[in-house]
């Protein structure tokens, strides 16, 4: 639960910044991911849940990619920050 707020007290701090922007995107993503997480850990058979988890993930991957392109010091200070993996290069 300690994720949870964490994020919360990022959430809000990026309110001042656009919501179009691509870390409140991806900060937003985080949230409704850890959200579905734990929601599937209750219902493992929602199959649409986890069709809606599969989609968000690839919009957040996609996001991630993005910003490492674009703006690596920021990418990695997010990753860490939201205390998520960082992506895999091929």
């Amino acid at each position: 639960m300690v994720k949870n707020s964490f994020i919360s007290v990022i959430f809000q701090e990026k309110k001042e910044e656009k919501r179009g922007s691509v870390d409140f995107q991806i900060v937003s993503f985080t949230n409704k991911i850890r959200r579905l997480t734990s929601h599937l850990e209750l219902h493992r058979k929602d199959y649409s849940s986890q069709r809606g988890l599969r989609k968000i993930l690839g919009k957040r991957q996609r996001l991630l990619s993005y910003l490492s392109k674009k703006n690596r010091v920021r990418y990695k200070e997010l990753i860490s920050e939201l205390d998520i993996r960082e992506l895999k290069n091929r």
